[in-house]
């Protein structure tokens, strides 16, 4: 079972920065992809960033210029680095990840670290 362990949330001023992360553990034998989801009005989860392939970014219109997401293969982590944060950023940040595991898919879900942009 793949497990994933988000971390970095926090309140933060608007304009400010924040860096989220997250870290799978458990057999992963191919990653496809890893990301951050939020919630928001109509939808459950919503995707702010993914990263498909290693390499392959894809971004919510909202957050382009202002959220950059990176990983580390060698510890299975991917990071979400936000700037110019806006109080509509305020959400639970979900990290995702998918791939195989075992000769079987996952696709696997943390348990969300909340993110509070106010003054």
């Amino acid at each position: 079972q793949v497990q994933l362990v988000e971390s970095g949330g926090g309140l933060v001023q608007p304009g400010g920065s924040l860096r989220l992360s997250c870290v799978a553990s458990g057999r992963i034998d191919h990653l496809v992809s890893m990301g951050w989801y939020r919630p928001t009005l109509g939808k459950e989860r919503e995707l702010v960033a993914s990263l498909t392939g290693g390499s392959i970014a894809n971004y919510a219109e909202s957050v382009k210029g202002r959220f950059t997401i990176s990983r580390d293969p060698a510890k299975n982590a991917v990071y979400l680095e936000m700037k110019t944060l806006k109080p509509e950023d305020t959400a639970v940040y979900y990290c995702n990840a998918r791939g195989i595991s075992d000769y079987r898919a996952f696709d696997s879900w943390g348990q969300g670290t909340q993110v509070t942009v106010s003054s």
